[in-house]
């Protein structure tokens, strides 16, 4: 028994040494995922901070039995680490022959150079790997050794690899997030923020025409507004295309590398008169038409340099003459040449100052320029504005803004909408030539955070219920606010950024907390006002956006009409039959909200609900004084359930609106939308109105 005993033992304790030399051979041979391989770019707003250097490099290349890696810290004086790590496992040794340590230049910490380091391998899952280095460094109490191990790991598509960098002397790692370098390359200049004709504009207006002539086929150029432009997304989306999409953007600091980076997409350049600002939006048209940069006076040696040929100049060539006069002979000039699916409108500040955020799209679509009054007041450039709107194709669009020194928001939107067209603002809107080129990356699909649960049953109580929204769109207001997500809250979509802006839009839906709830805006595909749309186009138009809502993943739209009078005295209601023809044109929608300031507009089509905003906050009010506000038009209202929508502006912060919301009394209840409309539809507490027809 006992000799049966150590022979099983035996046979046993081979076994084991044999599914260990198994284990160990399939763990040390384990590579890892050929998508390591390449070369990757640093994100520096993903990463620890990185004293000295501006960036780094990384470079993984695979053989048969070991893996190299390279490591380039980027500057003035570049830093290389590279070794080879043998992949089964054993140490490797690779000489250091440079004093300099990388990963915090400024501490007292330096290799010694003659001396040996040694890496090793160690597989993880297979996503993932590890390398460990031991070297000697030297400090101020002599010599010690250093060990950091590095943790590779891959994001789920592939594009990113994050390195978790631990050392043995600190308690928490560094994070090095790196994108994968490929051919999307592209350039970025920071404008700057001086918008005064006579002084910056020139150098302004320059870069933002150059971005109009290279972006017309691809995105090339991309143009990083100051953080107080009226659009803030610039910076953040700049680093999105890094991080998300896998671009590498390179600097361009100056007009003259520009001009050597581009020089062979210039045709030509036009000299703009810094006493006329009428001549830098003709400049604009013509730039779009001859492939041509804008310039002013000082600039013109520099073209010469680089041999671009003078396209035109129009130094004095307004002099004396009105925007009407200006535009017209523009508009005759160059009507046949220019697109008729787009015209830009480039108002906003007004006198010796201009903002053309919007313009490169103008360049790059070779649309007309103007700035023209369409207030029926200004007779002759309201004639001129007409005959613009008119000749264009149909459902084009007006982009842009129209001047604040001219003419009203309503005017503009209401003469556009007379011919069917679409607006799509503001001036300041930037890098639409370069986001317009650019899809959103292959794996991201547009999903919104819907609140409905299927199936259930929705009863409301006897209560208030809050669904906030806040004005006039993604990219300006309160989406930065470090509160955003702490509330449901709602945000306005402009849909046609599905196929102008789509990489844009894909930054707010990834960034979107459960909390944030998207819908459609605004009357229609674009900035509309359903009652001056002509009956014939209204259909149409609206069921262009019922289709972009339905790719965007919205099933709530938004109205509001201003075409007769303001939001405070005019009359913003619409009749029965127009609401109507929104829900047979739009038949998903789970209901549609209406107005700005409030209205009164209130109904249920096919049992959904049609509801006009009952209270606009606007962001100078006092907490208190809105709170009471609040309060009365409770009491006011009185029968419950109360469904309230409150419009909020886009300069007021979440916390802001938290703290009002908390002064208000009573039973009640903030919602998302999509649920606040579920609950109205249920029990619709408001007495039905509709605009009547005139006679």
């Amino acid at each position: 028994m006992l000799m049966q005993y150590v022979r099983f033992m035996k046979k046993c304790l081979a076994l084991f040494l044999c599914c260990c030399l198994t284990f160990s051979s399939t763990l040390f041979a384990q590579k890892p995922s050929p998508a390591y391989e390449g070369n990757w770019v640093l994100i520096p707003d993903s990463s620890s901070f990185i004293p000295y250097f501006s960036g780094c490099e990384l470079a993984v290349r695979q053989g048969k039995d070991s893996l190299q890696l390279s490591w380039k810290w980027l500057g003035g004086n570049p830093h290389i680490d590279q070794f080879a790590v043998a992949l089964n496992g054993k140490p490797s040794s690779y000489p250091i022959d440079n004093r300099v340590w990388p990963y915090e230049n400024f501490m007292g910490v330096n290799y010694i150079p003659g001396t040996q380091g040694v890496a090793t391998y160690i597989p993880g899952r297979p996503a993932a790997f590890t390398v460990k280095n031991r070297y000697q460094i030297k400090i101020a109490q002599g010599q010690d050794w250093m060990e950091h191990r590095d943790e590779y790991a891959l994001s789920p598509n592939g594009q990113l690899l994050t390195v978790k960098h631990y050392r043995n002397h600190r308690s928490r790692p560094m994070k090095y997030v790196f994108r994968k370098a490929g051919d999307k390359t592209a350039w970025v200049h920071a404008m700057k923020n001086n918008w005064l004709l006579k002084e910056g504009m020139g150098e302004n207006a320059f870069f933002v025409s150059l971005q109009g002539v290279v972006n017309m086929d691809t995105a090339r150029l991309y143009l990083d507004y100051p953080k107080d432009w009226e659009y803030k997304e610039s910076g953040n989306l700049q680093s999105f295309y890094e991080r998300r999409l896998g671009y590498n953007f390179l600097p361009l600091n100056t007009i003259a590398q520009a001009l050597a980076t581009f020089k062979d997409h210039i045709k030509g350049y036009i000299v703009w008169d810094k006493e006329s600002r009428s001549s830098l939006c003709v400049a604009f048209t013509m730039a779009g038409l001859r492939n041509a940069v804008v310039v002013t006076p000082e600039l013109v040696p520099l073209m010469e340099t680089y041999h671009i040929p003078l396209s035109a100049n129009l130094q004095g060539r307004f002099n004396g003459k009105s925007d009407y006069e200006v535009f017209s002979w523009a508009w005759h000039t160059y009507r046949d040449s220019c697109s008729k699916d787009y015209v830009l409108w480039m108002g906003g500040v007004d006198g010796d100052q201009m903002m053309p955020g919007i313009a490169d799209f103008g360049v790059a679509r070779k649309a007309l320029v103007v700035d023209l009054s369409t207030a029926p007041k200004d007779t002759l450039e309201y004639r001129l504005s007409d005959s613009i709107m008119a000749y264009m194709n149909r459902f084009a669009l007006v982009v842009g803004w129209h001047s604040y020194a001219k003419d009203l928001e309503r005017h503009y939107v209401t003469l556009a909408s007379r011919h069917g067209l679409r607006v799509e603002g503001l001036n300041t809107f930037p890098n639409l030539s370069f986001t317009s080129r650019t899809p959103p990356s292959k794996d991201f699909r547009y999903k919104n955070n819907h609140q409905l649960v299927k199936g259930k049953n929705y009863v409301p109580q006897n209560k208030v219920y809050i669904t906030c929204v806040q004005t006039d769109g993604l990219g300006l207001g309160s989406w930065n606010s470090p509160h955003r997500g702490s509330i449901p809250y709602s945000w306005e979509v402009t849909i046609n950024w599905h196929w102008m802006a789509p990489v844009l839009l894909q930054y707010y839906y990834e960034n979107a907390t459960p909390n944030d709830y998207f819908f459609g805006s605004l009357s229609g595909p674009g900035y509309m006002y359903p009652k001056a749309i002509p009956d014939s186009l209204f259909v149409p138009l609206m069921q262009i956006a019922d289709s972009l809502c339905k790719q965007l993943d919205l099933n709530v739209f938004e109205t509001m009409d201003y075409s007769e009078g303001s939001s405070g005295t005019g009359n913003n209601d619409l009749p029965k039959d127009l609401v109507e023809k929104y829900f047979k044109a739009m038949p998903d929608m789970l209901g549609i909200l209406n107005g700005y300031a409030p209205s009164y507009t209130f109904g249920m089509v096919d049992k959904k609900p049609f509801i006009s905003y009952d209270y606009y906050l606007d962001e100078r009010i006092p907490e208190q004084d809105a709170a009471d506000d609040l309060n009365e038009l409770i009491a006011i209202n009185g029968r419950k359930p109360y469904f309230l929508a409150l419009h909020v502006r886009e300069w007021n912060d979440i916390e802001r609106v938290k703290r009002i919301l908390d002064k208000i009394q009573g039973p009640k209840e903030v919602i998302a939308l999509d649920v606040f409309l579920k609950l109205a539809a249920a029990n619709p507490t408001w007495k039905e109105y509709y605009l009547p027809r005139k006679k």
